[in-house]
């Protein structure tokens, strides 16, 4: 293998999961584009945010326009909170607070941050990229969906004094998947030893559910808004994931168009 094909293969193996398949959506995508990473992510980025705020826009009009229409929908949407808010005790407000806090400001920007600024310390810049943009993405469309579809928060007593009309998605949950889960993807595509790929998951499953509840509790979202965060979170991640490994194919652009000629060399010679 020629040096340059032996570092392509060591940067891609640092975290796999930002490894584009070969021939796969990601590369085909690069190589529509163009070879420089950089421009490729944006693109991947920015294509990506489009799709996503698109459908988190129509799956909010779909909820707010036929969900709660249905009967028994909208009134299960308000018990399912108005149950929480009468089980409420100081420690469990408490702990609520502490589920709100986990799950967004200035908790989850000081996680991105620091880990986006070790990471391009280390010029590791996909990782940087994808632990700062998938809060970027995932905040962006959230603002987009609750500003354009408008849907009244629980009618109970809040505990937080927000804009009432801004209820769908659940904001909280969705940063907690993007950021927790996300991170959990990369690292234990790093390091796939069982044990702490099932404690990681265990973790990035149920600090989410921990942020969903503790925004129920609070008054603040319905189960639907809740669901459509995890939309949204998940939604994030995808996005990101593609611009990666798009951006991963660009890097690898001259390697891949110097590897057909190698092999037809090598053919030639052995022939």
């Amino acid at each position: 293998m020629a040096p340059d094909e032996r570092r392509g293969e060591s940067a891609r193996a640092v975290v796999p999961v930002l490894e584009a398949r070969a021939g796969g959506p990601a590369e085909r995508f690069a190589d529509l584009v163009g070879s420089h990473p950089a421009a490729v992510f944006v693109a991947a980025l920015l294509c990506g945010y489009v799709a996503l705020a698109g459908a988190s826009v129509l799956l909010a009009l779909f909820v707010t326009d036929v969900l709660v229409g249905v009967d028994g929908i909208a009134d299960a949407d308000e018990s399912a909170i108005a149950s929480l808010v009468a089980e409420r005790t100081p420690f469990l407000t408490d702990a609520s607070s502490v589920g709100s806090a986990v799950g967004g400001a200035p908790v989850l920007p000081i996680i991105v941050g620091i880990i986006g600024i070790v990471c391009a310390f280390l010029r590791k810049w996909r990782i940087a990229a994808f632990a700062v943009f998938v809060l970027v993405v995932e905040s962006a469309t959230y603002r987009v969906t609750s500003w354009l579809v408008a849907r009244e928060r629980p009618d109970v007593h809040r505990l937080e004094n927000l804009p009432p009309d801004q209820s769908y998605p659940s904001g909280h949950t969705a940063a907690a998947i993007a950021v927790y889960a996300g991170l959990v993807l990369l690292l234990t595509s790093a390091f796939p030893g069982r044990r702490l790929r099932a404690a990681a998951w265990a973790a990035a499953i149920i600090l989410p559910i921990f942020v969903a509840m503790s925004r129920m509790y609070r008054g603040m979202h319905h189960p639907l808004d809740v669901a459509g965060g995890v939309f949204v979170g998940i939604g994030a991640l995808l996005v990101l994931l593609f611009a990666c490994r798009a951006a991963e194919a660009a890097a690898r652009a001259p390697i891949r168009s110097r590897a057909p000629v190698a092999r037809r060399r090598g053919v030639q010679a052995a022939s």
